[in-house]
């Protein structure tokens, strides 16, 4: 069985890979993640490229093997069902259960994880919105784009929260920006960095673009008005 600490990197290792526009990770973006040394992440890349986890060069960047990204999406697929059952059953607040979930995530069985997920009735994303890969390690596709890409009057709903600190999240919780929240973009600033949102009957909300970036958001296409033919 790997260790806690193989499955820390290879996760974290399968987030920068999706985010970095090269597709690897580096020492610094790993280190900096995790929040260990530069020296500690470029020893156990060593070890997780003898073990087969990863390919390329620490010094310039590093992507997942087959075999790696197979263990980082069970990793996932671990931590993000612990993150339903803890708000769904044992009524948890959704902004505490990913540190709950880091803990509890590496001491999981196969047979309980399969055992959890049909409890749960096989959900498809968690609750801040981030697929679940299945067992075989499919990930749902998702629409959406930041909030910060979208145009005035447009009408949308929220899919997804991508920054999970705390404190984001109490932030997206106070003001119901939750995930299959409905919003309509009131107004954009550009040279304020500003995007105001009317979400339901709640007062105009603004936040930075900057904010707006880590949430995700799918449009909703408002239907074509047709033209009375006068007789």
């Amino acid at each position: 069985m790997p260790s806690a600490a193989v499955e820390d990197y290879v996760k974290a290792i399968y987030a920068m890979e999706r985010d970095s526009p090269a597709g690897e990770a580096s020492v610094a973006g790993i280190a900096s993640v995790l929040g260990i040394t530069k020296g500690s992440v470029a020893g156990m890349l060593s070890k997780l490229k003898k073990s087969r986890l990863i390919e390329g060069e620490r010094y310039s960047g590093v992507r997942l093997t087959e075999t790696g990204k197979k263990l980082a999406l069970d990793v996932l697929r671990r931590h993000r069902l612990i993150e339903v059952f803890l708000v769904e059953t044992l009524n948890l607040k959704w902004s505490e259960v990913h540190e709950e979930a880091e803990r509890l995530e590496h001491a999981m069985s196969a047979k309980v994880l399969d055992r959890l997920d049909a409890f749960l009735g096989h959900p498809q994303v968690d609750p801040h919105g981030d697929p679940i890969p299945d067992a075989n390690g499919h990930v749902p596709s998702l629409d959406g784009v930041p909030l910060s890409m979208l145009n005035e009057t447009d009408q949308g709903v929220i899919v997804r929260i991508t920054n999970q600190g705390s404190k984001f999240l109490e932030f997206v919780e106070r003001h119901s920006l939750r995930p299959e929240a409905r919003f309509t973009v009131v107004e954009i600033q550009p040279e304020a960095q500003l995007i105001s949102l009317q979400v339901g009957r709640k007062p105009k909300l603004s936040l930075s673009l900057e904010a707006a970036s880590k949430i995700l958001a799918k449009r909703i296409k408002q239907p074509k008005r047709t033209q009375r033919r006068h007789t």
